[in-house]
């Protein structure tokens, strides 16, 4: 078992050494090789799944293994029910992930030498890295616990990428050849390959490739994607404003982002509050210019109510020239956003005339527009925050809490204005201005809601944030503007026309910056830039119905997933598809640009159904092949794809050409994507858009699988902290397939999973016992019983035979592979053992083991193919292999059986309840001293079980009205004062006793009904649906070797005679009547 500390590795060595046998077996016969046929598939008769080509900067980890297992178990399932089953695989390098890894690998070498000397706090991680690499025998490891370097620290979090590049096992001498981002993709590609061989993934590697223009048949195939997007109207050039890397110089997109991944562009109104001269000696040297406070603002319509500007007294400032005669007093990260917004003197760099503080600002006299005070003046707020907006904040105390507050602070406090140096002229004289009526908030909102939170201060964030809830939305979509010109009018139509009415006057200008912090994968802070260039036209209206037609009938599994889908088509607009630098294949018609690593993989999956033919089996597609690159024509593409005529002009012969579409019109469309839930806003939905415009209705997907994102031992996955696992390192602490196991458990929906090492290490001691156990009964097979099953036991255990078959197959085509290892290996494991108990000295039956081993080691085969392929192969010499055995065949169920079992099992745990109990009770004697039987375990025993098969009396009155008042189509009963009516006029109602009686009634009746809601009108029987005393009799052997008695009689209660025999323990039936489904037992020395 796998572990630390003196721990044997020999079981977990055992399945390594199978794993490494079966995976030899399997490429003898080329086992995961898919063969397209001229004959469309019957529904059911194809398999064909992929998943999100993964990024080749590092090893896979853990979190890849998970998502992707989600396709390779539904893959093995279906492949051993007998379909045809394509699962392809292929490698990304498009984009900046590679580029930004090689350009920061050239940037430390080119500071810090070659190889490099880094700093010493680096080099003490440094020898607690090498360290860890000698104790784990120069294996690479991605987990070690030294503290990181203050510098690397201060580098987005990451550690130097010379030491990354170390822990992938790679010498100083080579790691300077990484420099160039086209050694990543002939060095990872490999290397991913053989870790996931090592995982048993059943993929048809002859398909797989990979991107950029490196691969000239990939880069022919997205160039015609790109030309046929274009000539659709659906990639158009525009300026918009976009996520921009300045150190890239180029837009981010979610892939080229190292955080961030999702954020959009937030834009704000900034208005222009003028600064009145003559102006203080800190800001002469800009006399002569128009200087303006900048204050970003997302409610341009409560402008009237301004009562003063906001600054951050300690906040750092500067006055940055915007055009010749205009400065802006803003933060500097708000003037780099303008910068490249084209609102900078020098475009995209800032211009500081003079720095400032907060203090610089507070009472400068502003004229603000459409503000009915003429002069305002700029006032300190504590709570601004200078990473949003401009550090300059508006003040419209009737409609925003904060300003609200801070206004009423400053003028019931002469302190706190004595403190900041605030005259009493700039604050005392300014009065609330209503602006917006509110329904149930009035024309002074920010004021009531405060006064009805009882807020005391500007620092109750807590407060304050809930007064906005309260306030904002409410005001935006019912509030009702009562100044200016547009007065009468909805504050959301409202809204949109003050805006453009500032905008027109030149009182204001927009401005944009991300919603939240973004970094690339440079490391750099991304901000939002105003970019003339290439965009997809997702979002526009005729394409989205599309989109939404084709989501409607795809298989999305959970409603969670559905619902990111339908967001991120109400909101996912114009994408910006080309770049400036990274890898990937050239715009066709503007080769200044690259097609961006989002947009090159949206119908790939098609390209999978070829690659094979195209590229012979080299991922570069360098090696000879029968077809050329130049070849590839936009009408041959067409052609396979899109249903196009047949190209006449084309030189590649016509059995290969009719051989791609032939693949492709088999194995389209795919029937299941499995990713990521983060890949719903970007990836999967640029999947659906491109599918629509580019492929006929017949050949849209089918259906995606988003899951979570997986945890280690409850913890986030982090390279930073140590919580970490390559898939690599996976395999080589758990095998294989104890990895598939841990990975099966973790977890089916769309929330995060959880991988546990002791899942994990349980599986390899689960998995090597469940072989020795194989081995010793088919090593002594003479001692197990010949003939028909024939005993009750015989019939049970074939019954959860049965059950397992049935059930783990829903779960597989249910893709619900947690259930499916409980069902069809933990259940099926416990109905083993319990087989093997209830047959007692007569033993197990021969056909009935080898029929478990055979559907155990079927059943288990999607999850643990190697362990399975051995058993199949070399413990119960079966031909050909378990991958594809063929989906075991069940009979008929039995749940009356299953049900009459649960009965014997539960009785059996009552039974040695009641004998404790009986054991207990006689040692303690009487209330009036008489001496009673001792009773001991030591004692032999006799068990006396009395059993009632049939509800009488009050309960069959109250089982007989229940029945009445229950429709089983509905599993609902008629109102309580229906049936409380009915029990009233019923021979219950009408005896002299019913108030006792009733009190019996009631928690009965109300326990029938749960059960009946939960199981059926079968609750309501007045008797169960099998014999307990037959039941109770066929196993009595069981019974007495479960609770250790010398005899048992199983008793009516009914007949007198079976009563006598309880003699004086009759009192004991008294207590504790027998009634259907619950014996009574009494124990008796003989």
């Amino acid at each position: 078992m796998a572990g630390e500390g003196g721990k044997s590795f020999a079981r977990r060595d055992r399945l390594l050494q199978i794993e490494h046998d079966a995976r030899q077996w399997w490429d003898e016969e080329d086992i995961f090789r898919a063969e397209s046929f001229e004959n469309t598939p019957e529904p059911g008769e194809k398999f064909y799944g992929n998943f999100p080509y993964p990024y080749m900067n590092g090893y896979l980890h853990l979190g890849h293994a998970f998502s992707l297992s989600k396709l390779e178990f539904a893959a093995a399932y279906h492949r051993l029910r007998g379909a045809n089953v394509l699962l392809p695989f292929a490698f990304h390098c498009t984009g900046m992930p590679i580029k930004a890894s090689a350009d920061k690998l050239g940037r430390e070498i080119q500071q810090f030498g070659n190889p490099p000397i880094f700093p010493r706090e680096v080099e003490e991680e440094v020898a607690i890295v090498q360290e860890a690499e000698d104790a784990n025998g120069g294996a690479p490891p991605d987990k070690f616990k030294g503290k990181k370097s203050k510098v690397a620290s201060k580098s987005s979090g990451q550690a130097y990428q010379w030491e990354i590049m170390r822990s992938f096992g790679l010498s100083d001498e080579e790691i300077p050849m990484f420099q160039d981002p086209y050694n990543w993709l002939t060095y990872f590609p490999p290397l991913t390959k053989e870790d996931l061989r090592a995982f048993g993934l059943g993929c048809d590697w002859r398909r797989s490739f990979i991107t950029t223009d490196k691969n000239p048949y990939y880069d022919s195939f997205v160039r015609w994607q790109m030309r046929k997007l274009k000539s659709m109207g659906k990639i158009v050039k525009d300026v918009r404003y976009t996520i921009y890397s300045p150190l890239d110089g180029q837009p981010c997109a979610d892939h080229d982002r190292a955080s961030g991944e999702g954020v959009q562009p937030q834009e704000y109104t900034i208005i222009k509050m003028e600064l009145v001269s003559p102006f203080p000696s800190k800001l002469g040297v800009l006399e002569g210019r128009r200087v303006f406070l900048a204050a970003a603002t997302l409610r341009p319509e409560t402008m009237y109510g301004q009562t003063n500007a906001w600054v951050l007294p300690d906040g750092k400032y500067g006055a940055f020239e915007i055009n010749d005669t205009d400065v802006f007093i803003l933060t500097k990260r708000a003037a780099l956003n303008l910068a490249y917004q084209k609102h900078s003197r020098i475009p995209e760099k800032p211009t500081c005339l003079v720095e400032l503080t907060g203090y610089d600002l507070i009472g400068l006299p502003l004229r603000s527009p459409l503000s009915f005070n003429e002069i305002i003046y700029a006032l300190p707020m504590l709570t601004i925050l200078t990473d949003k907006g401009t550090g300059i904040v508006t003040s419209v105390p009737s409609d925003a809490p904060d300003d609200y507050m801070a206004l009423h602070d400053l003028k019931s406090k002469p302190a706190l204005r004595a403190k900041y140096g605030v005259k009493d002229e700039c604050v005392l004289p300014f009065e609330i201005i209503p602006i917006i009526d509110i329904p149930e908030f009035g024309d002074r909102a920010a004021e009531k809601v405060c006064l009805d939170l009882k807020i005391k201060s500007q620092n109750e964030k807590e407060k304050l944030a809930e007064a906005k809830k309260l306030t904002y939305l409410k005001g935006f979509t019912e509030g009702t503007m009562i100044v200016g010109e547009f007065a009468g009018r909805r504050v959301q139509e409202a809204k949109t026309l003050i805006r453009s009415k500032l905008l027109e006057m030149g009182h204001a200008i927009m401005y944009s910056e991300p919603e939240k912090r973004v970094v690339s994968r440079s490391g750099d802070e991304c901000i939002v830039a105003l970019t003339d260039q290439w965009y997809i036209t997702y979002g526009e209206e005729e394409w989205r119905k599309l989109a939404e037609e084709c989501l409607s009938s795809m298989n999305l599994f959970f409603d969670e997933t559905r619902h990111g889908f339908e967001h991120t088509l109400s909101w996912l607009n114009q994408w910006a598809c080309s770049r400036s630098f990274g890898l990937g294949t050239r715009i066709p018609w503007d080769e200044q640009y690259l097609v961006e690593s989002l947009s090159d993989s949206t119908i790939y999956m098609a390209y999978y159904t070829i690659a094979h033919l195209l590229q012979n089996g080299d991922i570069t597609g360098s090696s000879i092949s029968s077809i050329k690159p130049e070849q590839l024509t936009d009408n041959v593409w067409d052609f396979i794809f899109c249903g196009g005529p047949y190209p006449e002009s084309s030189d590649i012969s016509s059995s290969i050409l009719n051989k791609m579409k032939q693949e492709f019109e088999y194995w389209y469309p795919f029937d299941l994507r499995v990713s990521g839930k983060d890949l719903i806003q970007n990836h999967l939905t640029f999947s659906i858009y491109n599918h629509t415009a580019i492929m006929p209705k017949k050949h849209w997907p089918r259906g995606f699988r988003c899951n979570g994102h997986i945890m280690l031992n409850s913890e986030k996955m982090s390279k930073s902290t140590g919580n970490f696992r390559t898939l690599r390192q996976a395999i080589e602490e758990f095998s294989a397939d104890a990895t598939r196991f841990s990975l099966a458990d973790a977890g089916d929906g769309v929330d995060d999973a959880n991988f546990v090492f002791e899942t994990a290490n349980a599986a390899i001691l689960r998995l090597t016992k469940e072989i020795s156990w194989m081995e010793e009964v088919l090593s002594a097979e003479s001692s197990l019983r010949t003939g028909p099953p024939s005993t009750y036991a015989d019939r049970v255990f074939a019954n959860e035979i049965n059950i397992a078959v049935k059930m783990t197959g829903q779960n597989y085509r249910d893709y619900m592979f947690r259930e499916a290892l409980k069902t069809g290996f933990y259940d099926l494991q416990a109905a083993r053992d319990e087989y093997r108990f209830s047959c007692g000295a007569g033993g197990m039956n021969r056909d009935l083991v080898w029929l478990f081993m055979d559907v155990q080691t079927r059943l288990i085969t999607p999850i643990c193919p190697h362990y399975a392929e051995y058993v199949w192969r070399i413990l119960l010499k079966k031909n050909g292999f378990a991958v594809k055995a063929g989906w075991p065949v069940a009979n008929p169920l039995d749940l009356t059986l299953k049900s009459s079992n649960k009965y014997l099992q539960d009785s059996i745990v009552l039974m040695r309840k009641l004998l404790q109990k009986q054991i207990s009770g006689s040692k303690k004697g009487n209330k009036k001293g008489a001496p009673v039987t001792t009773l001991t375990e030591d004692n032999k025993l006799t068990g006396l079980i009395y059993v009632n098969e049939q509800f009488d009396g009050w309960k069959a009155e109250c089982l007989r009205i229940l029945q009445s008042k229950f429709d089983s189509t509905t599993r609902t009963f008629s109102p309580d004062g229906e049936i409380l009516e009915a029990l009233k006029n019923s021979s219950v109602g009408q005896a002299a006793n019913f108030k006792q009686t009733q009190k019996l009634c009631m928690p009965f009746m109300r326990f029938k009904k749960d059960e009946a809601v939960a199981l059926g009108v079968q609750a309501l029987d007045l008797r169960l649906p099998f014999g307990e005393i037959e039941v109770l009799q066929e196993n009595l052997d069981l019974i007495k070797r479960q609770i250790g008695l010398e005899e048992v009689e199983i008793l009516s209660a009914t007949n007198p005679e079976a009563l006598a025999k309880a003699g004086t323990l009759a009192s004991v039936l008294n207590q504790n009547p027998p009634s259907p489904g619950n014996p009574t037992a009494i124990f008796l020395t003989r």
